[in-house]
């Protein structure tokens, strides 16, 4: 079975009545854990993104309280996780400033993890990675907003 295009489902779901949209987002729930997620934020979350941003930084420092540092293999395994959850995170949102504040919290809580990612060449490439990204997604903001999360990613850079 061949998907249809966005545009043709737009088209489609225009001719639906309202009891037809909530079976059909009801329906479309049940497969899958991320569309749950992605409709629990569309419905309860998307208003304050403030408190949005903030439980997703407490979850990333949850997660990354949780790390087996004892190995470097438990902790790339566990960075990788966090970024996958972050990333996740982000893609609902769909926001500028949102992706800016959970990658800097990322990037601020795996410069803070013990043993030192220096030592580490794919912790440092991951770390050095997200900040780029940082840099790529801070250019598209307002100037005022620029320059603050310049300040940060200076302070995170040394």
């Amino acid at each position: 079975m061949k998907a249809a295009t966005v545009r043709e489902l737009k088209l489609e779901l225009n001719n639906c009545s309202q009891q037809e949209l909530v079976a059909l987002c009801l329906r479309l729930s049940k497969f899958k854990k991320e569309n749950k997620e992605l409709l629990t934020y569309l419905l309860y979350e998307a208003s304050d993104e403030s408190n949005y941003i903030a439980e997703v930084q407490q979850e990333i420092t949850r997660e990354f309280g949780l790390i087996n540092t004892k190995n470097y293999y438990y902790i790339k395994k566990s960075v990788r996780k966090i970024l996958r959850i972050s990333k996740k995170y982000i893609r609902y949102s769909g926001k500028k400033e949102t992706e800016v504040e959970i990658l800097l919290h990322f990037c601020s809580e795996l410069n803070k993890l013990r043993p030192s990612i220096i030592n580490n060449k794919v912790l440092s490439g991951i770390y050095d990675r997200q900040i780029n990204s940082i840099k790529k997604t801070v250019l598209s903001l307002h100037e005022d907003l620029q320059y603050d999360y310049e300040l940060i990613l200076d302070s995170l850079a040394k």
